[in-house]
Parts: structure tokens; C-alpha cells; sequence
């Protein structure tokens, strides 16, 4: 077998001949400071008392401007990256100025702000007796000013690549902006917090003009090591290419430490553990033990916690906004949203949290009304379509992370979580990592821990989208289950037929914002009032406008039908695709809807075979025969065929 080559092309020497002089413009200059280091002195420079003085003061100045960076700048950081506010061009260019601004210049602005003389200084000087210009402290508020914008820069870039989604369901499970922030978003944007600090140290460290304009250069007060070089340059030269040597090492390490990670991309630290589990979706055998009665064990809770997962929670909702609608369900409910892409289907289960200026919710949970609660007051959980299970924590830490939001103790929250587990068949993979779990267990652990955070209102937005068939089975078997005996009203948004009939016992159908139907499953795939259900139920969906015999098509058509609604109402004729003949030629008999066409696509499913056929005389019908069928009629893309539809096969459902 030959060898395959990744072949590379020849960069242009109009664009490598620059190149390659810039990568030796910046070369060079490093490359004299090692041809001039006295290498044989390198020891009794480094080590005399001044440099050691000035290097003792560089990493107290430098560590100092580091924990004041981090105390400003993570927030301000946060801010810029999650909060839209007026004026947040001018902030994040306020943050930038340092980055570009002569650090002399820096130096007099400093000095202007907090110099004795200054905005600031004065009133420090009287209320506080800080005096900031010439005194150490001087020295750290200038390495600040020029080194905090890498710390805010980096970290803001690590938190724009953060899926807010981690977030938002953190906060659903009854987290506080505060503890969302320290115990997800903090975790997760590490790497970036570590290169940004990094780099502000590293800068904090090599601070020269600023230093030197606002703080002076006083000998172990202000004079960092880069003084200490502009010192040495004067009488010393040879020991000042020692020092900056020095320097330049350490600058070096930072960067080679990093490796290019400027921006601080979120990492899933999971993701380099153990290999990922094969996709098999069996639950463990361990089963969970009933619950203990009161008074026996140490498994027994408090009395009112058991009172409270006892409870009910009836659902009333008016949404107003995007969504304009009126949702009212008993406890045990489960209501499946459907509706083509831009419906309001996600809109909706984000108004109901409280998640988005788009549609608002006056939002009732039994007797208690949470429309002006924040997100983690609610009680609402949500599982996204992803899961977002928190890549940082184990599969048990995940489950019990709503329970310790709600300051439940930790081995209480440990073992309701363990036993949510174990009632979803993933008890075994307590202490996986996400990124070790398959997308059934993934979706599974996501759902204990919706669970285990006992909400009074339960969202799924297409908890079951990324599985394959045979997981999303096994997952639609237990999600059954686990909601029968569940006290709240659960929403699911789904595209797929089969979760809204087998998993809900109503089927809401949006479009545009408001509701088109609420019915019964059943009622829905009998008399579908909206033809993309329709389609998604498997259906040719018509629209038109009833006449005295049937339909009127928009294109002119009309189709007849056994039972005829009230002339001129709009209406939607449901044909199953079971129902349409296919022909060679002109049928006879008593077919009264006959239309000639072409085959635009043939697709199996299960055991049959699914036609497109096309007319200029009517809309595109899907037709469903069988293999034998087809091969006797010598079915093909592009085939000239005759469709027909007996009238009585025909549904029209008034809109």
C-alpha cells in the first residue's frame, strides 16, 4: 500500500520573502543580547546586591499588581463579556487604551489621577494617608494600569467561546448569579484565566515607564529590575545585558508555558481522561431501595422535605411578547411543543424561565406566583438539547449540584443524587467525567439531575435530538417512566412524532408565536391543524379554501372529498400517504382526484418505499408503496406516472 503525502503548496516569494525578513527583524535583537552576555560574569551580575533588591521588588510589585488585576479585572472581564449595556464600546476601549498609550504618557495620567496634586490624591492623602507617587504602593498601581487589559482581554475571550447554556441551566437548578459564576463559569474558563494571568504578570514585571514617571526610581521603594537595567546601561553595560537576559527568560518561559493559548478558549478538562465508554445503553443492575419510613434510618430527610416532594403544582402561564399565548395543565402533565423552526417552541420554555427580553411569562406553580422571581428562585428546571452537564464535575457531582444550590448538606444531596442515578440505570457512572459517558448516558445523568433539583415546572428542549435510534428508544422508555410519577407539569420540545405521541399527553403546536392546537396526541394525528405537523405526523398537508364538493387549491386545483366544510372557510385537506394510488396510466374506476406527475424522489422506510411525485396540476404528494409495487411499475427518478386519491380518503380540518 503506498504511502499517502500531504502535499503543501510553495508559498509565493512576494509574501515568504517578508515573512521571513520580519521573523529576523525580531530575531535579531534577541539573538545580540545572547551573543553579548558575558556569560562568564552572568553569576556575580545576577547576584549583586542591587539586582537582588531590585528582583525582590519587581515580584513584590508584580504579585501585587497580579491579585489587584484579578480582583477588577474578572469582574469587569465578566462583564463585558456577559452583560449588554450602554456604553460598553467606550468601557472596552477604556480597557484597550493602556495597551496602546506611551507608558510615559500613562505615567502623567497617573499622576494627574492619583498624584498629590491629582483627582484622586489629595482626598487618599487626607481621609486614608496613602500617598501613592514615589512609594511602593505607586510602583503597583502603575504595573496595574499597563498589565491588567492582557487579564481582561484573554479572559473575556474565554468567556464569549462559554456556551451560555451551562449557565442558564445552572441557574435553572436554583444556582445564584454568584454561585453560577465560582462553581461553573469560573471553573470552565480557567485555561483563559491562567494565560491571562500570566501574561499580566509577566507584564506587571517588565513595567519601565509608567513605573518610573509616576512611582520615581528609588532604590528599594520603586526601582524595579527594569530601572535597575536603565541604571546599569549608564555605567555598567555589560551587567545591564545580564539583567535584561534574565528578563528575557522569563518573558520567554510565560509564553512557551502557554503555548499560544491567547484567548483562553474554554477547555473540557474531561475531554483528555479515559476513553470514551462504548455507546451501549443498558442500565446497571443495581435497583434502588424503597424509602425509609419517617423516624427509621439515617436515608430519612427532614419531615418538610418529604412533605415537599409529596406536593403538587398545577401550571398556569399567559406569555406575552413573541409568544402569545394561555397554558393551563394539572400536575403529572406532559406536554409535548412542536412546530417548525422559528415557531417560538425554545422561546417559549426560555420565557418560562425567565431567560429572555423576547417573551415574558406571568408564571404560576401551584398557589405560588414566581413571575417577578429570578431564574434561580423559580423552581423551573431545564435540560437543553446538549445536556449541558458541566464538564468539570463528575456525573454525581452534577446531580446533587441543584440540591447543594437549594443548601441541601452534601452527603444528604450525595445520596439523593446516587439515587437518582440509579433510578435512570446510570448509578455505575457516578463518577464519570461527561465527556467519558455516551450520548444516551449523557442525556440520562442531564435528566436525573433536572429531577434530583425537585422542580415544580420541568423543561426538555429536544432531550432526545442527538441519539441514535436505538438509544433514543431506551432513553424514551425511562424519560416515560420518570414522569409518570413526577408532581410538576413537564414541557418537551420535540420534531420528532413518536416522543409527542408515546411521551406526552398533549400536543401543543406553535407557529409564529401563538398557539394553532392543544389537543390530545391522538386528536392531533387524526385532525392535524397545521400542515408542517401534518408532514412531521408522516401526512400530505394541503391547505386551501373549502368550495360546495371539497378544496379549492391556491394554484386552482380542486380536490373532492366525501364530507365538505361550510364554502369559503380556510381549511387543510390530510391525505395519508397509504391512500395515493400510483400509475403507469390514466386509471379508470371511481377515483375522483387524478393528477398526472413525475417522480422527484424515491426514500425507504422500514419496509416501504416513500414516492415524491410532482404536478403542475396540483401540490407535491408523497406516496407509500411497497418494493414489489414499484419494481412492477418500474419506479425511477424522472418516471412519468398518474397519482389518484379516492374522495373518501380525504380529512379536511377547518383552521
Amino acid at each position: 500500500m503506498s504511502r499517502l503525502r500531504t502535499r503543501t503548496t510553495r508559498p509565493p516569494v512576494a509574501l515568504a520573502l517578508p515573512a521571513l525578513l520580519a521573523v529576523a527583524f525580531l530575531l535579531l535583537p534577541l539573538i545580540g543580547i545572547l551573543v553579548r552576555t558575558p556569560w562568564g560574569d552572568l553569576g556575580e551580575h545576577l547576584g549583586s546586591p542591587g539586582v537582588v533588591e531590585a528582583l525582590k521588588l519587581s515580584l513584590l510589585v508584580s504579585l501585587w499588581a497580579l491579585g489587584l488585576s484579578l480582583l477588577l479585572g474578572v469582574p469587569l472581564a465578566w462583564l463585558l463579556a456577559r452583560v449588554e449595556f450602554k456604553g460598553k464600546a467606550l468601557v472596552r476601549s477604556l480597557v484597550l487604551l493602556p495597551m496602546v498609550l506611551p507608558p510615559t504618557v500613562g505615567g502623567v495620567a497617573l499622576l494627574l489621577g492619583f498624584g498629590r496634586r491629582g483627582l484622586l490624591g489629595p482626598w487618599l492623602e487626607e481621609s486614608f494617608g496613602i500617598t501613592l507617587p514615589f512609594h511602593t504602593s505607586g510602583a503597583v498601581v502603575a504595573a496595574t494600569f499597563v498589565a491588567m487589559p492582557f487579564l481582561v482581554i484573554s479572559l473575556e475571550g474565554a468567556l464569549g467561546g462559554l456556551r451560555q447554556s451551562y449557565e442558564e441551566t445552572a441557574a435553572s437548578l436554583g444556582a445564584s448569579p454568584v454561585r453560577v459564576f465560582f462553581t461553573v463559569t469560573l471553573p470552565m474558563v480557567t485555561p483563559g484565566l491562567i494565560a491571562g494571568a500570566a501574561l499580566t504578570w509577566a507584564r506587571a514585571l517588565g513595567e519601565f515607564g509608567a513605573t518610573i514617571t509616576f512611582a520615581g526610581n528609588l532604590p528599594g521603594t520603586t526601582q524595579t529590575l527594569p530601572l535597575q537595567v536603565y541604571l546599569l546601561l549608564q555605567d555598567q553595560p555589560e551587567a545591564a545585558t545580564s539583567v535584561s537576559l534574565l528578563l528575557l527568560a522569563i518573558a520567554m518561559a510565560v509564553l512557551i508555558a502557554l503555548r499560544g493559548r491567547w484567548t483562553g478558549t474554554p477547555i473540557d478538562r474531561g475531554a483528555v481522561a479515559a476513553p470514551r465508554p462504548t455507546p451501549e445503553e443498558a442500565p446497571a443492575p443495581a435497583t434502588v431501595p424503597a424509602p425509609a419510613a419517617p423516624g427509621q434510618g439515617p436515608e430519612t430527610e427532614k419531615e418538610k422535605e418529604r412533605d415537599a416532594e409529596r406536593e403538587h403544582w398545577p401550571l398556569h402561564a399567559t406569555v406575552t411578547g413573541f409568544n402569545r399565548l394561555t397554558l393551563r395543565a394539572e400536575p403529572g402533565t406532559t406536554i409535548a411543543v412542536v412546530g417548525e423552526n422559528g415557531a417560538g417552541k425554545t422561546t417559549l420554555l426560555r420565557a418560562l424561565l425567565g431567560l429572555t427580553p423576547r417573551a415574558h411569562a406571568e408564571l404560576r406553580l401551584g398557589d405560588a406566583d414566581v413571575t417577578s422571581l429570578p431564574p434561580h428562585k423559580r423552581q423551573v428546571a431545564w435540560v437543553p438539547q446538549d445536556g449541558a452537564l458541566f464538564p468539570h464535575l463528575s456525573a454525581l457531582a452534577n446531580t446533587a449540584y441543584g440540591l447543594r444550590a437549594r443548601r441541601v448538606p452534601r452527603a444528604v444531596a450525595r445520596r439523593e443524587a446516587q439515587a437518582w442515578l440509579d433510578r435512570l440505570g446510570v448509578g455505575h457512572l457516578a463518577h464519570r467525567k461527561p465527556s467519558q459517558l455516551s450520548g444516551g448516558q449523557a442525556q440520562r445523568v442531564a435528566l436525573a439531575r433536572a429531577l434530583a433539583a425537585r422542580p415544580r415546572l420541568l423543561l426538555l428542549d429536544e432531550p432526545l435530538a442527538a441519539l441514535d435510534q436505538t438509544t433514543r428508544a431506551h432513553v424514551r422508555h425511562t424519560l416515560r417512566t420518570h414522569l409518570a410519577g413526577f408532581g410538576g407539569v413537564c414541557l418537551i420540545v420535540t420534531h420528532d412524532p413518536v416522543e409527542a405521541v408515546s411521551l406526552a399527553d398533549r400536543v401543543l403546536v406553535l407557529a409564529d408565536g401563538r398557539a394553532l392546537q392543544d389537543a390530545p396526541p391522538a386528536e392531533v394525528s387524526r385532525h392535524p391543524r397545521s400542515p408542517w405537523v401534518a408532514r412531521m405526523l408522516g401526512r400530505n398537508a394541503w391547505p386551501g379554501i373549502a368550495s360546495a364538493d371539497g378544496l379549492a387549491l391556491p394554484a386552482g386545483g380542486r380536490l373532492v372529498v366525501a364530507e365538505a366544510l361550510p364554502e369559503g372557510a380556510q381549511a387543510l385537506a390530510i391525505i395519508a400517504p397509504e391512500a395515493v394510488s400510483v400509475h403507469r396510466d390514466r386509471p379508470g374506476g371511481s377515483p375522483r382526484n387524478v393528477w398526472p406527475g413525475t417522480v422527484r424522489e424515491i426514500t425507504a422506510v422500514g419496509s416501504r418505499l416513500r414516492v415524491l411525485i410532482g404536478s403542475a396540476e396540483a401540490p407535491d404528494l408523497v406516496a407509500e408503496i411497497t418494493p414489489d409495487a414499484a419494481a412492477e411499475l418500474g419506479l425511477a427518478d424522472g418516471s412519468e406516472v398518474w397519482t389518484s386519491v379516492k374522495a373518501t380518503e380525504v380529512t379536511l380540518v377547518g383552521l
